[in-house]
């Protein structure tokens, strides 16, 4: 994995409110300093003395955070207290808390914010707590970089969430594809998109795709780009390669699909919210879809690497990390529940049972990935990733209206618009 990072700048929000919160000058040196054994004083396990602690997790990720804080509460005297806040709302809501010395002792943070909010000063150091991890060199290393600067770690992998190639087995069997056999290529993915849509039956399509969510489509179709050998932004995040050779043949694929009619057409202004219901639903024939949601899909699916270009496989490594907020006065304790979720029975008991992937490549070949060949094949295709991390990521791909959706939107949709100046455009306000 890459560790892309650029200069330190201040985040802005989905909605710009966050300049008003979260780039408060206080809120990386409250004069309320934490009390309480640090992390580092309380030894490689923390404490574990029925103290109370606050976690704060956004929607995406309920799931997984109620296996995980259930499993700790019902095996610790420590209890963890879970909030889930609705993805649209957490950004802002974990600004507000930041300028006010309200933030919780554990709070999740998407993978892309992580850089920003290290940098403004909303974690607590774990360096010398994650080093002494016997199995810290097998800790996903994108999750880890992202949380790093400066040599110190604040971060610990929360949630993998990996983008990979689902088909309805089901419709590809009636389509005349071999159910069993992923596409090996985009081209091969158009073709039995095509040969779903081509079934016409009532309700059914072919594929699709969050084309108004820029978050969705980074995470969808940034491992085409890999996946065919080229990169998306420059080795310290400030240049946009969007308009490379590659990307250009994903744009292309995309929009002959649109323009034959093979994409849901509800596809077009998707922002977020629903973008994988219409397969989860059985009405969509193939997607590139989240590995989470592999245990709630309610029929039988194959899963593959997302292919690029020409064929290779590759994934967006994504999901969040947790750390230890800046105003907890319960440091020791939660390091208890941090060195506690990386271990192999919160891994392997916990996320892996509920088919979810684990952080830790040495247990990546667990008893119940083994039981799923679908899981092996997660867990394998997740050393093929990669977590693209820039200071500015949120503003130029994330954000409603970013330069990177309009030129999606131009390249698939309208066929219009200038290349070139769309992917300058990302670059300028990846440099600002």
């Amino acid at each position: 994995m890459r560790r892309i990072l650029g200069r330190r700048t201040v985040l802005r929000s989905l909605a710009g409110a966050m300049v008003a919160t979260l780039a408060l000058s206080g809120a990386a040196c409250s004069s309320d300093e934490p009390s309480g054994p640090s992390a580092a004083d309380a030894g490689p396990n923390g404490i574990d003395d029925g103290s109370e602690l606050t976690l704060w997790t956004r929607a995406p990720l309920e799931k997984q955070a109620k296996l995980l804080v259930d499993a700790y509460n019902a095996s610790h005297q420590n209890t963890v207290k879970l909030t889930v806040v609705p993805n649209d709302d957490y950004v802002a809501k974990v600004g507000a808390a930041a300028g006010s010395n309200g933030l919780p002792d554990l709070f999740a943070a998407d993978i892309v914010y992580v850089p920003n909010w290290v940098n403004q000063g909303l974690f607590q150091d774990l360096t010398s707590n994650i080093n002494g991890l016997d199995f810290k060199d097998s800790i996903n290393k994108g999750h880890l970089s992202a949380g790093t600067v400066d040599g110190k770690a604040h971060v610990l992998p929360f949630v993998l969430d990996l983008s990979m190639l689902f088909w309805n087995k089901d419709l590809f069997r009636e389509a005349g594809l071999d159910p069993e056999k992923a596409p090996a290529s985009l081209e091969e993915y158009a073709a039995a998109a095509k040969a779903v849509q081509a079934m016409k039956k009532d309700g059914v399509y072919g594929t699709a795709a969050g084309l108004n969510c820029g978050g969705c489509l980074v995470f969808t179709w940034f491992p085409s780009i890999w996946a065919g050998g080229s990169q998306v932004m420059s080795p310290d995040g400030t240049e946009s390669k969007l308009a490379d050779d590659t990307a250009q043949k994903v744009y292309s694929t995309w929009q002959d699909l649109w323009k034959s009619g093979a994409v849901l057409p509800s596809s077009a202004g998707e922002t977020g919210p629903t973008w994988t219901a219409g397969f989860t639903e059985g009405k969509v024939g193939l997607m590139f879809y989240p590995a989470t949601l592999l245990s709630s899909t309610p029929f039988d699916v194959g899963v593959a690497g997302i292919p690029g270009p020409g064929g290779g496989a590759s994934t967006f490594v994504g999901g969040d990390g947790l750390g230890v907020s800046k105003d907890s006065k319960k440091a020791a304790q939660a390091w208890n529940f941090l060195s506690w979720m990386m271990s192999e029975d919160a891994q392997v008991e916990v996320l892996a049972k509920n088919k979810d992937v684990v952080s830790r490549a040495d247990l990546a070949n667990n008893k119940y990935a083994a039981e799923d060949p679908r899981l092996v094949t997660i867990n394998e295709v997740a050393g093929k990733g990669d977590t693209p991390v820039a200071l500015n990521f949120q503003q130029a791909f994330n954000a409603p209206n970013s330069p990177w959706l309009t030129l999606i939107r131009n390249q698939v949709l309208t066929g219009s618009g200038d290349l070139q100046k769309d992917n300058d455009e990302i670059t300028a306000v990846l440099k600002q």
